[in-house]
């Protein structure tokens, strides 16, 4: 991942992005585990604007990171010069745009800064939660004009939604399902947690260099991200499979820690927005792609519970020579003509 310095040498059509670190004092954790001083890293682009009319900010944009990244990947020239630039669908001359870097993320608190198996054991909750102190606490915004993320953070929308539902103007979570972990995703998961868990080198989170074990949580996670499409197009013969392969496995290795890792696959387990998706209120598009691993089609979940949003819609993007597998929601020219539609009819 490139630092900000050489993002923001890169792209230059919007403002500056702002870098900021904000402590929350002795927060609890749903398990009961306290952490006396959680730090939430978070970039920032643009300013708030309150209207004069009701006091309240209306430009605020939230958008949440997937598993294992940060708010630095949308930084990257295809997804901000597609929507932040001047003139696209969140200007950011216009919008105030907020990227934070999720408990146990980037730079947030996260068990490779020293506590290691001693971290508190964190779920999506308690992101989402840390998440809404850090925007109405330290941001001092008080209404989201939208509520989006990817992958994980397309699962934490419609927390949001639920657990905040007065809160956000709209709602856009891409590349999830609004339901509990399970089947093949889940033990996809599992293998990655059971690799790393059940390699001696592991000692209990107490190793002096990266397990082998991590190795096998790799393998997981390429194949959860994978497009056959696109793999077959990057490496169309056997050497080039294997030599891809190599270099995709190094390039996680050194940029991925072994208890940063188990704790991020086990913060979903906490995850089930399904008993209480009525209490969402705001209008949502649920955006997934027809070659997504982890969110296949032939499941049919969000056509079934997409009718208990008072306001929902769903839309599943067919496969196409653009789409990526599970990472096409990294990519706004396919999917930003539905983000125009969800801002018109949620307000304009």
């Amino acid at each position: 991942m490139l630092p900000l310095i050489a993002l923001t040498a890169i792209v230059m059509s919007y403002p500056t992005p702002i870098e900021n670190d904000f402590v929350l004092s002795d927060f609890v954790f749903a398990g009961g585990e306290t952490l006396p001083n959680l730090k939430l890293h978070c970039t920032t682009i643009g300013e708030p604007h309150k209207n004069p009319k009701t006091g309240h900010v209306d430009n605020a944009v939230l958008i949440m990171h997937g598993t294992g990244g940060s708010g630095h990947q949308f930084l990257v020239k295809q997804f901000a010069e597609q929507l932040f630039g001047p003139g696209q669908l969140l200007d950011a001359a216009k919008y105030f745009i907020i990227l934070p870097d999720a408990i146990g993320h980037g730079k947030s608190s996260k068990p490779s800064d020293g506590l290691h198996a001693r971290f508190p054991h964190y779920g999506y909750h308690d992101i989402v939660r840390a998440q809404h102190r850090l925007i109405f606490e330290k941001l001092d915004v008080d209404h989201l004009r939208l509520v989006m993320g990817t992958s994980m953070g397309g699962m934490q929308s419609w927390m949001w939604g639920e657990m905040y539902p007065n809160d956000m103007d709209a709602l856009m979570p891409l590349a999830s399902c609004p339901i509990e972990i399970a089947g093949r995703n889940r033990m996809v998961r599992k293998m990655a947690i059971d690799s790393i868990q059940n390699d001696p080198e592991w000692k209990g989170g107490e190793y002096t260099s990266q397990p082998r074990g991590l190795v096998g949580a790799i393998y997981a996670l390429i194949i959860m991200g994978s497009s056959p499409l696109q793999m077959l197009k990057q490496a169309p013969t056997k050497a080039a499979a294997d030599d891809l392969l190599e270099r995709t496995v190094r390039a996680r290795l050194e940029q991925t820690d072994a208890n940063d890792f188990l704790y991020q696959f086990r913060a979903s387990e906490d995850y089930n927005p399904a008993p209480d998706l009525e209490r969402i209120v705001a209008p949502l598009t649920s955006v997934n792609s027809a070659d997504d691993f982890i969110n296949p089609p032939e499941l049919g979940v969000i056509e079934r519970e997409i009718r208990r949003v008072k306001q929902g819609k769903f839309v599943m993007l067919p496969i196409t020579d653009r789409t990526r597998g599970h990472g096409t929601h990294t990519i706004p020219s396919i999917w930003k003509n539905h983000l125009k539609d969800l801002l018109r009819r949620s307000g304009g």
